[in-house]
């Protein structure tokens, strides 16, 4: 049964950093293009960022760049988003997901998450002092 399971969240001070996992199982990481996305209380889910299967194409959010960085470890079958320079408008629960493409080069565009094939239940970011 493939799966994702996120780790990582914590309730961090503004302008601190994060580094969320994304471990999946049941099916082979390295084959999708990975997305992370958030919501927020009230929120409507938004896109964060995704990257392409063989890690050289990236979209992100424009909230997202310069601060967060989506990279993966193939050898253990985990992605991962770097979270940096917090900012409290930045809490809400994170999830990632996995989208199969055609190409490894494919890269999903965050306003299409029907794209993605596989969802993890998520982790909880709070940014506050």
């Amino acid at each position: 049964q493939p799966q994702l399971v996120e780790s990582g969240g914590d309730l961090v001070q503004p302008g601190g950093s994060l580094r969320l996992s994304c471990a999946a199982s049941g099916f082979t990481l390295d084959d999708y293009a990975i997305g992370w996305f958030r919501q927020a209380p009230g929120k409507e889910r938004e896109g964060v960022g995704s990257l392409s299967a063989n890690s050289k194409s990236t979209n992100y959010a424009e909230s997202a760049k310069g601060r967060f960085t989506i990279s993966r470890d193939n050898a253990k079958n985990t992605a991962h988003l770097q979270l940096n320079s917090l900012k409290p408008e930045d809490s809400g629960v994170y999830y990632c997901a996995a989208a199969r493409g055609a190409s490894i080069y494919y890269t999903p565009l965050l306003t299409r998450p029907r794209e993605f094939d596989y969802w993890g239940q998520g982790t909880q970011v709070t940014v506050s002092s």
